[in-house]
């Protein structure tokens, strides 16, 4: 039997239409000549659909015909063995503490996790930050943010109006339960609870069963102080131009986009309201001060018996002294809490802000025209209200007042001696405060302010902050020097001395509460209060727990930072400083660097309470006295 030769081809036809369609794109490419698609897959006998599946397929296996040159990519390395032990451990622990980290494209880690976190970062020493971060998949920067001392957390906004509510024992019992377990933020677990839990309540409902129940207690604000009605109508007064009220307060000016401060310096009688002279120049100063005066006197006649300023240094000059004492006129400075304060020019300030309309021209104008148009408008603004009628003088204007009622000499004598007498007794004052304050508080002040190069002509500002114990005042100094250092200043601050003094009071006052509850601590302690007596057991079950100093401050400082009670806080805290007093000398700083940042790890408490946490335990750990 003869056989017959196989004429079918060894490759198909469309693998043929498509290798040529495929080097027709090439052909072209380069600018060579090729038949059109329609005449290679009609000489080719394929069909179309074939013919483009073939070609798709030769184009993806181009570049693995040729290898590039080199030795091939090597595969990446697989993490270490005690990374991966890390991660498998930082999932362990998100499973068994639902809601320490939420949200998806910006997270929020909750304490535990942080504390979690550090903790990790304290057993292996030997991982790199970078390694560590990779592990546990925190952020790099966010990781070395827990390392230092984090920023203050942002407030929460405000909730809505309350709302009635009504809740069942059941409901009650799981928003109880699940707070419990829960190991995130208050915010983030609301929208646990209406979102998974399937709960028909908002942010005050919740709030108020917890609160109800003691497990979560709601900062409420303080009140009203009643110095401010108190002292309302207390500030005496003589005749008209017996005493004028002086200040500045800065104006802006809006020219063509670009925005021109002034310096508005008016002077107020305090008998009668009236605007009695006023300076407009670039800032706050001596100079300002005189030419206000000065232009009193050019609209009334006459300086003023005396001149009442705040404690700005600028107004307690030797050339504000000498200019005003040629005038014969007393330069009296406003102190707190005294019936000579600033309200009638403050009060000017108020109505000039309510009835001064927005100083924005458009014009082809310099700053001097700008400097001109702020006078015309204040001089007009205060001739307006020094002819308008007051109901509550008997319909009549300050010009009325000021200019009716003429005083006799006997009269200015008199006012005269009271101003006089006035200024003796706080020049008396001040001297017994600075005989009975602390040598080495005001040495301490001195050296600082010569620091910080807090200007004090007069010595006012280091006596009042002189009066305030030691521990406050080198705690002040020290929180004054750290916000400068950050940048975080008030950008408006004029007078670093009154804030300082305002640092420095604030802190003697915190001071003063934590010694009062640590001596009512004290007590109840002696007397066994049954109260404490479970506090007094877990502190013992710490300490067997934890053997050596580290691992017992942090469980310590953790239990601190974790309850809402006050007095349970300095419970636990003076707990932690008397361990750190324990210790050798040489360890304090490492033990109290440590207890630093465990307390900024707890960003679920108001930052202004963890830096009370870190005061109260510098105080107990590195005494003063």
């Amino acid at each position: 039997m003869t056989a017959i030769a196989d004429s079918s081809p060894a490759v198909a036809p469309s693998v043929i239409a498509g290798l040529l369609l495929a080097a027709r794109d090439h052909l072209l490419g380069l600018g060579l000549h090729s038949d059109d698609t329609e005449s290679i897959i009609e000489k080719a006998g394929a069909a179309r659909s074939s013919a483009y599946e073939a070609k798709a397929r030769i184009l993806a296996a181009l570049p693995s015909i040729v290898r590039p040159v080199g030795r091939p990519r090597a595969p990446a390395s697989a993490p270490p063995p005690k990374a991966d032990a890390l991660t498998r451990e930082a999932l362990c622990f998100v499973m068994d503490h639902p809601g320490c980290v939420c949200g998806r494209d910006r997270r929020v880690y909750a304490d535990s996790f942080r504390r979690f976190v550090l903790d990790l970062h304290q057993k292996h020493r030997e991982l790199e930050v970078e390694e560590l971060a990779r592990a546990v998949d925190v952020p790099l920067d966010t990781l070395h943010d827990w390392l230092r001392a984090p920023a203050p957390p942002q407030p929460e906004p405000p909730e809505s109006d309350p709302t009635a509510w009504k809740t069942s024992n059941l409901h009650i019992e799981t928003v109880l339960s699940e707070w419990n377990r829960w190991q995130g933020g208050f915010v983030p677990f609301c929208e646990h609870a209406r979102e998974h839990l399937r709960l028909p309540y908002g942010r005050t409902a919740i709030a108020a069963i917890l609160e109800a129940h003691g497990v979560r207690l709601r900062k409420k604000r303080e009140g009203r102080s009643p110095d401010e009605t108190a002292l309302r109508g207390a500030f005496q007064t003589f005749f008209p131009g017996a005493q004028w009220v002086g200040d500045g307060t800065p104006l802006v000016v809006h020219i063509f986009g670009q925005a021109f401060t002034f310096n508005l310096e008016l002077n107020v009688d305090a008998h009668t309201g009236a605007f009695t002279g006023a300076s407009i120049r670039d800032e706050e100063d001596s100079a300002a001060l005189l030419q206000a005066i000065a232009d009193g006197k050019a609209a009334t006649g006459a300086a003023p018996q005396a001149e009442l300023v705040d404690n700005r240094p600028s107004n307690l000059t030797p050339e504000v002294r000498e200019a005003l004492a040629a005038e014969g006129t007393l330069l009296i400075p406003a102190t707190r809490a005294r019936p000579q304060n600033k309200e009638h020019v403050e009060g000017a300030f108020g109505l000039f802000q309510q009835m001064a309309p927005p100083l924005v021209l458009d014009g082809d104008t310099e700053r001097e025209v700008a400097r001109e148009l702020l006078r015309l408008v204040v001089t007009t603004w205060a001739r307006t209200l020094n002819h308008r009628p007051r109901a509550d003088r008997g319909g009549k204007s300050r010009v009325e007042l000021y200019g009716e009622d003429k005083p006799t000499p006997e009269r200015v004598q008199q006012a005269r001696a009271e101003l006089e007498e006035r200024l003796r007794r706080q020049e008396a004052a001040r001297r017994t405060l600075q005989a009975r304050q602390d040598p080495l508080v005001r040495q301490t002040l001195a050296a600082a302010f010569a620091r910080l190069a807090i200007v004090d002509p007069d010595g006012h500002l280091l006596d009042a902050i002189a009066r305030y114990p030691l521990d406050p005042v080198v705690d002040g100094i020290a929180i004054f020097e750290g916000k400068r250092a950050a940048g975080s200043l008030p950008r408006d601050l004029d007078c670093p001395g009154r804030y300082l003094l305002g640092i420095v009071r604030n802190l003697a006052q915190e001071r003063e509460a934590e010694q009062i509850c640590e001596a009512m601590l004290r007590a109840r302690l002696e007397a066994q209060d049954a109260l404490l007596a479970p506090l007094v057991e877990r502190q013992r079950s710490a300490e067997r727990q934890h053997a050596d100093a580290p691992g017992l401050l942090a469980c310590l400082i953790d239990h601190a930072l974790d309850t809402e009670r006050h007095i349970d806080r300095l419970f636990w805290l003076d707990a932690a400083g008397d361990l750190i007093r324990r210790q050798p000398a040489s360890d304090h700083a490492a033990l109290c660097r440590l207890g630093f940042r465990r307390i900024h790890a707890a960003t679920r408490a108001p930052y202004s309470d963890r830096l009370k946490a870190c005061r109260f335990l510098a105080h107990k750990a590195v005494p003063l006295d």
